[in-house]
């Protein structure tokens, strides 16, 4: 789940046969669980290398998520678990459906735009999706997207505000704090340079 973010009724449907091979490489294909009423929305996604490392070490048939007896699944079986797992981990407030969330919260901290996540994680609606977008480490993406300006995308100046547009007469007094504070221009050095 933390590689495909797929949902917990997906998951446990999910196998061997749903991968595909294609000229681009290994695919995991299936349809959403929640839409089947509609044919269900379509999900065609790479298969990461380290999901790849996985299903390498799983049962050749049936599903992945089988149980102990190689039998399929059900969604609350597999919840119920996943809890279970959980707690003896250490970590009781993770859930299968925390898995789904960290995936498109790392894409988004990766750079994924809102449709790139909605298709893997194979949302209806890019509304959904922003909530996860919004969840995502603030801190990352702003880092992200100040290196976006810093690269100067758009060849802009290298000054934020020129000194003539900043101040327009040189013995200008600001106000701070009720002083005043007259800008100096130091000797030799054009407005423009400062």
């Amino acid at each position: 789940m933390l590689y495909t973010g797929v949902a917990l009724v997906d998951a446990i449907k999910l196998g061997r046969f749903g991968t595909k091979q294609t000229e681009g490489g290994e695919r995991l294909v299936y349809r959403r669980q929640k839409t089947r009423k509609k044919n269900g929305q379509l999900v065609s996604i790479p298969v990461h290398p380290d999901l790849r490392e996985v299903i390498d070490r799983l049962p050749d048939s049936g599903t992945f998520l089988q149980t102990r007896f190689g039998k399929q699944r059900s969604p609350d079986g597999l919840g119920n678990d996943m809890s279970k797992w959980c707690n003896r981990a250490g970590v009781p407030a993770c859930s299968a459906h925390g898995l789904r969330k960290a995936c498109a919260r790392r894409l988004a901290e990766a750079g994924a735009s809102a449709p790139e996540i909605q298709a893997i994680t194979g949302h209806k609606t890019l509304s959904e999706v922003q909530r996860y977008i919004a969840e995502a480490n603030r801190e990352v993406m702003a880092d992200s997207g100040m290196a976006k300006l810093i690269a100067r995308p758009n060849g802009e100046q290298t000054l934020a505000n020129l000194i003539d547009t900043f101040a327009k007469n040189y013995g200008n007094q600001l106000k701070i704090n009720d002083k005043y504070m007259t800008l100096a221009i130091p000797e030799g050095l054009e407005p423009s340079t400062c």
